[in-house]
């Protein structure tokens, strides 16, 4: 997942999982599974209860794994993975921010020359699905082998 920093040339990278690629690109794309995915049922809640998602925080990287941060109405916060916090998010139609240690240490410049590039990648991107990629096929018997 790419992440643009809004007004500046950074990009910040964040390894995700498949399943969390697909939940993302749901909500991109507005697909509306026949059964909420556990994110429209977070979201589903939170309508419920009458609170509100006020922004997603990108607070932390250690070890490579990014951390993030959900900030409700009333200031209340709860940590998670940032995955799970941008799906949310694009759900709720709620800011994402970097925190700006993790922008200085992890973001990638691209220069505005470079920019074709990431527009290429991200056309590439916009056109794979998860059903893209097959999971490895189990290991059989040896030839001769029962």
């Amino acid at each position: 997942m790419l992440l643009r920093e809004a007004g500046g040339e950074r990009y910040l990278p964040i390894w995700i999982g498949a399943a969390e690629a697909t939940a993302i690109a749901y909500a991109q794309q507005g697909v509306v599974p026949p059964r909420p995915l556990t994110h429209d049922l977070f979201k589903d809640v939170l309508e419920a209860l009458h609170h509100r998602l006020e922004e997603v925080r990108i607070v932390a990287v250690r070890e490579g794994v990014f951390f993030a941060s959900l900030v409700f109405d009333g200031g209340v916060e709860v940590a998670s993975r940032s995955s799970d916090a941008i799906a949310l998010a694009l759900r709720t139609g709620t800011r994402i921010v970097g925190a700006d240690d993790v922008l200085e240490t992890e973001g990638v410049a691209v220069p505005d020359e470079q920019e074709d590039e990431v527009e290429k990648f991200r056309e590439f991107l916009d056109q794979i699905s998860a059903d893209d990629f097959e999971a490895p096929d189990e290991p059989g018997p040896e030839p001769g082998e029962r």
